[in-house]
């Protein structure tokens, strides 16, 4: 039987998770032709939920097809879309589908995307979310205190951003986060080990890195252009000066972009309480295979997936 993500962490091995964002089609194998090549390499696969506010295949039912085909999936719910019954729903029918994994989002906002007229919900936030879904594993209930039938084991996530704190600065969102019942934190895209390590030692400060599994947000960038608009763009993104000023100046861009990618990998790998790394590769899937089993071979501590 192999191990589940949430075992491999417990054990102390270094993860890989990689983002997939479900195709626009109603054909299962539009789905499995992304997510099959990295069958036996990822630790587990984020399924997106309406990324960047477009539609695309349901995450709930792209998450239960990676159950059915042999790859545990990490679901992405968000808040925007569906009021706190729908949401319910959702995390029942996640359940019964074997899902376990589960990366509470707030979502972002209908403008950014190819319908701004779209009407958002948030009836309940990241916080309340996770508690609900707590609520629903821990004491088998929903929020009403109405009974539910079987169990929902869910593993816990939420998002973050690393930065470099400033003198006096408390982690309060995550602080908030862990007290809702968060289990482990993905993060944006942070492509300096400098400012993680500062970040997790702060964190190790005020009680909050040993509690939660940390993986580090990283990309394997594919152009200098891609990285500066990762840069400019993404709220929360660190991409340094000098990896753009690398990506200027390579003869192959992509080569290079997986190059430092898998540098930052191994450097991520020696901090203590970093517990893995998510991959996410916009528009750069292909390449994605190959890295993590690169990057399995260079760090010592990664789990077999």
């Amino acid at each position: 039987m192999s191990l589940t993500l949430h075992s491999k962490l417990a054990a102390g091995r270094f993860v890989i998770t990689v983002e997939a964002t479900p195709p626009v089609s109603a054909d299962r194998g539009d789905l499995m032709t992304k997510v099959v090549p990295l069958k036996g390499l990822a630790d587990a696969v984020n399924v997106t939920d309406g990324a960047g506010a477009r539609p695309h295949l349901g995450a709930v039912m792209a998450a239960a097809m990676l159950v059915q085909e042999g790859i545990e999936p990490i679901l992405q719910l968000t808040c925007r879309d569906r009021n706190r019954i729908a949401l319910q729903s959702e995390l029942l029918a996640a359940a019964a589908a074997g899902v376990r994994n589960l990366l509470v989002l707030r979502g972002d906002d209908p403008s950014a995307g190819d319908q701004p007229q779209a009407k958002p919900v948030f009836d309940l936030d990241p916080r309340q979310l996770l508690e609900t879904a707590r609520r629903l594993r821990d004491a088998g209930e929903l929020p009403t205190g109405r009974r539910i039938g079987g169990n929902a084991p869910f593993f816990l996530g939420s998002a973050d951003s690393p930065i470099d704190p400033p003198p006096g600065w408390e982690p309060s969102s995550l602080a908030a986060k862990l007290a809702a019942g968060a289990q482990f934190v993905q993060t944006q895209f942070c492509m300096d080990a400098g400012l993680v390590r500062r970040y997790m030692a702060r964190l190790v400060e005020k009680g909050i890195a040993d509690k939660l599994f940390f993986l580090i947000g990283v990309v394997p960038l594919r152009s200098a252009r891609s990285a500066r608009w990762i840069k400019e763009k993404l709220f929360g993104a660190v991409i340094p000066d000098a990896l753009v000023e690398r990506m200027d100046h390579a003869r192959d861009p992509v080569a290079e972009g997986r190059r430092i990618c898998l540098d930052v990998i191994a450097e991520l790998a020696e901090i203590p309480h970093v517990a893995g790394v998510h991959i996410m590769a916009p528009g750069n899937d292909d390449v994605v295979p190959g890295l993590v089993a690169d990057a399995r071979k260079s760090v010592k501590r990664l789990a077999v997936a």
